[in-house]
């Protein structure tokens, strides 16, 4: 069973991103911002990260550069999330380190194809 960590601090979205996800057969374990998503990175070692990008403490950008150029956790795959779908967001998100990158309100099935492409059935 692969393990997402989702990384998001709108509790209505959390749950109903993580309740969705445990259907299709993932474990899913939360963090409410990027500094609780990096030390849970290390206790959890997800399969792969959905990261909303405008987070309280430290923001998803911060946190996905951080993964990034850590040798312990570069090579996990990071989804960035984003209700920002404005021109550049999404290279921004790349640029950022992000391995691919959707906007909210969620699409649940365009971003299902999404985690299914880093973590194949």
């Amino acid at each position: 069973m692969s393990k997402i960590l989702l990384v998001e601090d709108n509790e209505m979205n959390r749950d109903m991103l993580s309740r969705r996800l445990e259907r299709k057969g993932f474990q899913v374990v939360i963090a409410a911002d990027g500094s609780a998503a990096l030390t849970m990175v290390t206790t959890e070692q997800p399969d792969l990260i959905l990261m909303d990008m405008s987070l309280p403490v430290l923001d998803g950008w911060e946190a996905t550069r951080r993964l990034k150029a850590s040798q312990e956790t570069k090579h996990i795959p990071i989804i960035g999330l984003s209700a920002h779908a404005m021109a550049g967001d999404r290279e921004k998100g790349l640029a950022a380190g992000c391995d691919e990158y959707d906007t909210k309100p969620v699409e649940f099935d365009r971003l299902l194809k999404k985690i299914h492409e880093f973590l194949p059935a």
